[in-house]
């Protein structure tokens, strides 16, 4: 990923806490068939080297387990908010007219080896967490023990696991750092306008102290 100094995101805890917030990824590995695109809730967990180990699971029909040895590198790729930006938005704009439109947002990429995992223990554990981390804002949390006992089991038989070992963890937040505070300000003002939740604008066109 091509990434201007001005948009990196070097602080791993914020790049851990934007994961865990869009876990929703985009996991690209490159199998004897090609390249390959699944998408997955993904789950981060925290390594002694800062790193980790990112976890999940597929079907067990996806062939995607087999095409791909044990080691073999994949790429995960998670997106946050996103939006365009009119030249209009720049105070700067109506001064000297050097402005063209652009496109905000907030990715990180995370690569590293995997291997799957077909464990029923540890898949069943797997997914009791993943359920969890899910279900933690809800008034009334589901569990997979609101299932009945076979039915999980059937379930955990028809997905196949896998962790990724982590090697690097790299940050793009397109956020306008390139422009003036005014510009920066009138972006804002108008992702507001636009109907953004807060958080959004506030990732997508940070302001002073913010």
């Amino acid at each position: 990923m091509y990434i201007p100094e001005h948009f990196r995101e070097p602080q791993i805890e914020v790049l851990r806490a934007f994961v865990e917030r869009h876990s929703f990824g985009t996991l690209v590995a490159v199998t004897s068939e090609g390249i390959t695109a699944n998408h997955i809730p993904m789950q981060l967990l925290a390594g002694p080297d800062g790193l980790g180990v990112l976890r999940g699971h597929i079907a067990r029909a996806n062939p995607l387990w087999r095409l791909l040895e044990s080691g073999a590198s994949v790429l995960a790729i998670f997106l946050g908010p996103d939006h365009y930006v009119s030249p209009s938005w720049y105070p700067s704009k109506h001064e000297h007219g050097k402005a063209v439109p652009t496109w905000n947002y907030a990715t990180v990429h995370v690569r590293g080896t995997i291997r799957f995992i077909d464990d029923p223990v540890w898949l069943r554990a797997l997914v009791e967490s993943l359920t969890d981390e899910h279900e933690r804002h809800n008034v009334h949390p589901w569990k997979v023990t609101d299932a009945p006992a076979d039915y999980i089991a059937g379930m955990v038989r028809a997905i196949v696991g896998f962790e990724i070992l982590v090697s690097a963890i790299e940050g793009k937040f397109k956020a306008s750092q390139n422009r003036s505070a005014a510009d920066r300000a009138g972006v804002a003002e108008a992702l507001r306008t636009a109907g953004l939740p807060a958080d959004e604008v506030t990732q997508l066109a940070p302001q002073s102290g913010s």
